[in-house]
């Protein structure tokens, strides 16, 4: 695996991020009407919280932080997704981390949901020391539970 480099993301990283959200379980639940997948990531970028992987030259995937978005005062992972072609190769997990570490700088909690739609993900976050502490029947959409996860930051 190459190095995985990441940055802020800025508008010439659209159809990349689109790409990888729009090719996503979460982007057919969540993003379907057109133009919402844009919107959500244009939302981010001009917010100056959504970031983007390379390796090489290649945009491999985002993530996408709303500093205090967790009952306006922790930081919540509002989007991770990691292009098709490149899941399974630690993408995810280094894109974790990468969003784990800018939580870290603003809080010692770090939030985030997960669909109960997506056992894979769940296990992922778990697997990577979040706890489930609640669950919220259908907060996006009717018939999902969004499972609210915390992970607890070392300072």
């Amino acid at each position: 695996m190459h190095e995985i480099t990441f940055t802020k993301a800025s508008e010439q990283h659209l159809r990349d991020c689109r790409d990888a959200l729009c090719q996503s379980t979460l982007g057919e639940k969540y993003f379907s009407s057109p133009g919402s997948a844009e919107d959500a990531i244009l939302e981010g970028i001009r917010q100056e919280n959504l970031y983007v992987a390379f390796i090489g030259e290649e945009c491999v995937g985002f993530t996408y932080i709303i500093p205090k978005g967790a009952f306006h005062s922790f930081p919540y992972l509002h989007i991770i997704a990691v292009k098709e072609e490149y899941r399974n190769k630690g993408i995810g997990k280094a894109l974790l981390d990468f969003s784990e570490n800018i939580a870290y700088e603003m809080a010692d909690k770090f939030f985030l949901v997960v669909a109960d739609y997506n056992p894979e993900a769940k296990r992922f976050y778990e697997r990577n020391g979040y706890q489930q502490v609640g669950e919220i029947p259908n907060l996006y959409r009717p018939g999902i539970t969004e499972y609210m996860m915390l992970k607890g930051l070392k300072k």
